[in-house]
């Protein structure tokens, strides 16, 4: 039925992968701002002479609920735009979701999630396969 997408990804890649989901329909999405670090374990900096590690780094979550048919879709997209090739592009999680209401409307499920020129009410966009 529906999945949550979470990405962690660089600050500085935001704007791109914002732009590449509304290119294929994604119209609703959260974002916010976290701190942490994965396998390198942060950075080293130096100032006045001095160097300290920073160990929680920047980040932005990016959190999209929709249709499980348009996971992969979404997650290429997000891959395609947050990757620079360097340690520190980020993660992403994919999580089922039990059910999703609509607050103003009662709408439920699949109903909820969908807006007019969505994703999933687009036909202009080509699906891209799995990797």
């Amino acid at each position: 039925m529906t999945k949550k997408i979470e990405a962690i990804i660089r600050e500085e890649s935001l704007q791109d992968v914002k732009d590449a989901l509304r290119e294929i329909g994604i119209v609703g999405l959260n974002v916010h701002e976290v701190h942490g670090h994965g396998r390198q374990g942060g950075i080293e900096l130096s100032w006045r002479g001095t160097s300290y590690q920073m160990d929680l780094l920047p980040k932005i979550q990016i959190n999209i609920v929709l249709s499980d048919h348009n996971i992969d879709r979404t997650v290429d997209t997000i891959i395609t735009a947050a990757r620079t090739g360097k340690e520190g592009d980020g993660l992403i999680f994919i999580y089922p979701v039990d059910d999703v209401i609509r607050i103003r409307t009662g709408e439920r499920g699949i109903d909820a999630l969908q807006y007019k020129g969505d994703i999933d009410d687009r036909k202009d966009v080509p699906a891209t396969g799995r990797r």
